[in-house]
């Protein structure tokens, strides 16, 4: 290893850095620049250029880089691994959670240059490269996860210099369906599924179960429409900028159809209640979250991205705490007392993570 924590053919040493097999590796200096005036260290690989904005935020997991990269949450944002070694096993597609990698950039301590699985389709850094998305590796991590959770999470960018986080502005966010669709149509019970940037084993699972799954734009109104049951899918950003899919909900709740959000879709449903929602400091990114389900106290290990919680002195009287957060006892699920309205705030589908809440599908389904 280098001073840098990349592995010896990533040296910045000119010819030196091939690989055994002379593959170009990584090779220029470059920073990360922080909204707040800080700068983290590393090296970019030469074939990028320009400077890349997003919100910096870190996960904790150990493994599923794959399936984090791909999370639409993660849309605008600057991913951190905090584990030290990032692309040791390569990349295989079909861990995918969308058609293509959302995060905004990757930052890592240590890239495996070469993966070593089975199922992998390459390395790393070439399916980073195909899909034009910003890496700067040899950082220090842990020093940089220290300064998010002690700052909280911050624009940030990787390349150019500081001054040019004034000019940069992050793209709309596109994650969501134009259009709706169908899938499994001759299942036995049909579930309307409000996209706002739904990870694909959150479908799998319904599937599993042999729902039919109408998939549906966050603005779309199936209200009026003959549906058994209403998923709210994760997504990326702010809860009330979702005002449309707020105002569908409100609607939806009027009836007495089972509803089940997920994530994002559970700070929705919250606003849509009434509640209020707010943003934490640093948010809760990983599979490793511990959460007791209430009031039975049955503890369980969750897989969560998010960056929002609901207010809990908001919730209307009707409605109740289910799950709570043991590291800093933030809401992780509410569920109406009478009626079936549920959600959860951590990912019962796990990919990545344990499987430990993955028969919250099935508590959903019976509500049906």
């Amino acid at each position: 290893m280098n001073d840098q924590g990349l592995p010896i053919s990533a040296q910045t040493t000119g010819q030196n850095n091939r690989s055994e097999r002379g593959d170009f590796l990584i090779s220029t200096p470059s920073h990360l620049h922080l909204k707040d005036g800080s700068r983290f260290s590393g090296l970019a690989p030469a074939w990028q250029e320009g400077a890349y904005a997003g919100e910096v935020v870190f996960n904790t997991g150990m493994t599923g880089y794959v399936e984090s990269l791909t999370d639409p949450s993660y849309a605008n944002q600057i991913l951190v691994f905090t584990y030290p070694l990032i692309g040791n096993y390569g990349v295989q597609l079909k861990d995918m959670e969308s058609a293509q990698i959302q995060v905004s950039g990757l930052v890592v301590g240590e890239l495996a240059a070469y993966g070593s699985h089975a199922d992998s389709w390459g390395p790393l850094l070439e399916w980073l490269r195909a899909q034009n998305i910003p890496l700067l590796a040899g950082v220090d991590t842990r020093a940089l996860t220290l300064h998010l959770r002690t700052q909280g999470t911050m624009l940030g960018g990787i390349g150019g210099q500081a001054s040019d986080l004034k000019k940069l502005k992050l793209p709309p966010v596109t994650v969501t369906p134009s259009r709706t669709s169908t899938l499994n149509p001759d299942g036995k019970r049909k579930v309307v599924l409000v996209d706002c940037g739904t990870k694909d084993n959150i479908i799998k699972s319904l599937i599993a179960l042999n729902m039919t799954v109408k998939r549906v734009p966050p603005d779309y109104d199936y209200t009026d429409e003959d549906y058994d049951g209403i998923v709210l899918s994760n997504g990326p950003g702010d809860p009330t900028d979702y005002q449309a899919t707020i105002e569908i909900t409100r609607r939806a709740l009027k009836k007495d159809k089972p509803i089940f959000g997920i994530c994002l879709g559970s700070q929705i449903m919250a606003l849509a209640a009434g509640a209020k929602t707010y943003k934490l400091p640093y948010g809760h990114r990983g599979h490793n979250q511990p959460c007791m389900e209430l009031p039975n106290e049955h503890c369980v290990i969750t897989s969560q991205n998010h960056g929002y919680a609901i207010k809990e002195k908001s919730l209307p009287k009707d409605w109740s705490v289910w799950f709570r957060n043991l590291n800093d006892r933030s809401i992780e699920g509410i569920k109406h007392h009478t009626k079936p309205f549920a959600a959860v705030q951590f990912h019962p589908e796990a990919s990545p993570g344990p499987t430990d809440t993955a028969g919250l599908f099935e508590r959903f389904m019976r509500t049906l």
